[in-house]
């Protein structure tokens, strides 16, 4: 579960499932993350092993993020629990 904990590392591994992203593509497609936690999350799921940073020798510098083995493999164990996700939406969930 640490692998995951952090409000937006689920996102982060679907958008990185689809292809390679650069930075600020991320920071696009999951709105409302912060520069300073996108770098974060990235940089606890590099550690973790689940995202490879590859940075280009470019002028300007050019970074982009990908999945490694394990991260695709921790996406297709989520699927599960995303298609439970997706049959409670149409349903109001109860308050505790």
């Amino acid at each position: 579960m640490s692998l995951i904990d952090g409000k937006w590392k689920v996102s982060l591994l679907w958008e990185l499932d689809r292809r390679p992203r650069r930075f600020g593509e991320l920071r696009r497609l999951v709105p409302g993350v912060s520069e300073k936690v996108l770098a974060a999350q990235l940089r606890e799921m590099e550690t973790d092993g689940l995202v490879h940073r590859e940075a280009y020798d470019e002028v300007p510098p050019r970074v982009e993020y990908s999945l490694t083995p394990l991260g695709h493999d921790l996406n297709t164990a989520l699927e599960p629990l995303a298609e439970f996700g997706r049959l409670l939406l149409p349903h109001p969930v109860a308050s505790a």
